[in-house]
């Protein structure tokens, strides 16, 4: 028996001042308390309790003894309720990680009613459109937008993206608008300022896919700020529709090449490290984003049909 079990035995005998009453609470017989009591006695090298046929009483070393287990087994008892607590009511710290254009538009929007659902959450956000490692960088849940490889992580998909080619208004007018790929060589075409795919504009042409690099006189590391580059006329955005449907919508961008699209989706993930114990913050955080993107996602009503 550990020195916690024996701890919380002598606290009983004392309690109850009683070996056999003690033993009926433990589920014991009273030869295994007394056999306890008395190890436990040989252990500290002192007696704790004074016997005699009629009580128990504690010596001075016993009493002394008695009061410092009281603390310790409360704060044993107080840290596994927390910990059943954690198993049932999100509760802590959630970190979270998104894509930069995603996590701007549509994951800081449901941490409101997240943390007014569960008050005793903390959310950390962190936007960035890098790959990161869950484990290394302590991430409970990440977004991700692209065709998993095989993997230990658990993904639950959530939506479907596709990136499209779109212009402002104003930009149309003053430059025209591109009938193939291959005219967009004469466009300005504003990509990211860091090595990625997504400068890679991929078409349907007629030998199949093909991958084309373009650029032109604006690059930024954000994919907030190239969206908000296109609608003010800078050039030609080739982007997901998530961060464009409602321009779109609102008339502020014009798809083009729509012809040329691939028409393989990329799915939409939150992924999250494989746990028997999915903890309660992730599962809370999991629902909410399944709720709000299926059965369909909330910029699907402003695509064009």
């Amino acid at each position: 028996m550990d020195k916690s079990s024996e701890m919380a035995v002598f606290v009983r005998v004392v309690d109850t001042e009683s070996f056999s009453q003690a033993a009926r609470a433990l589920k014991l017989t009273p030869s295994a308390v007394s056999k306890l009591i008395s190890r436990l006695e040989d252990r500290l090298g002192t007696r704790l309790l004074n016997r005699t046929t009629r009580r128990l009483s504690l010596t001075e070393e016993g009493r002394t003894y008695y009061q410092r287990c009281l603390p310790i087994l409360a704060a044993i008892d107080e840290a596994e309720r927390e910990l059943t607590e954690l198993h049932t009511e999100p509760k802590g710290l959630l970190k979270v990680n998104s894509s930069t254009a995603f996590g701007h538009m549509y994951v800081a929007p449901l941490l409101p009613e997240l943390l007014d659902r569960y008050p005793e959450l903390r959310v950390q956000l962190t936007l960035t459109d890098s790959i990161v490692n869950l484990v290394e960088e302590e991430v409970d849940v990440a977004i991700r937008i692209a065709r998993m490889p095989d993997s230990t992580l658990i993904a639950r998909k959530l939506a479907t993206a596709k990136r499209m080619v779109a212009a402002a208004p104003s930009y149309l007018e003053q430059y025209g608008t591109p009938h193939s790929p291959a005219d967009l060589k004469d466009h300005n075409c504003l990509t990211l300022s860091f090595e990625t795919q997504l400068n890679q504009w991929e078409f349907k042409v007629n030998d199949g896919p093909q991958h084309f690099r373009f650029s032109g006189n604006f690059e930024t590391n954000n994919a907030v700020a190239m969206e908000q580059a296109a609608v003010a006329g800078m050039g030609l955005i080739r982007a997901a529709d998530f961060v464009i449907a409602a321009d779109i919508a609102a008339g502020r961008l014009v798809p083009v090449l729509t012809d040329y699209e691939i028409d393989e989706p990329t799915n939409i993930y939150a992924v999250y490290s494989h746990n028997r114990h999915l903890s309660p913050k992730v599962r809370a955080f999991v629902d909410i984003l399944v709720e709000t993107f299926t059965p369909e996602p909330p910029w699907a009503k402003d695509l064009p049909k």
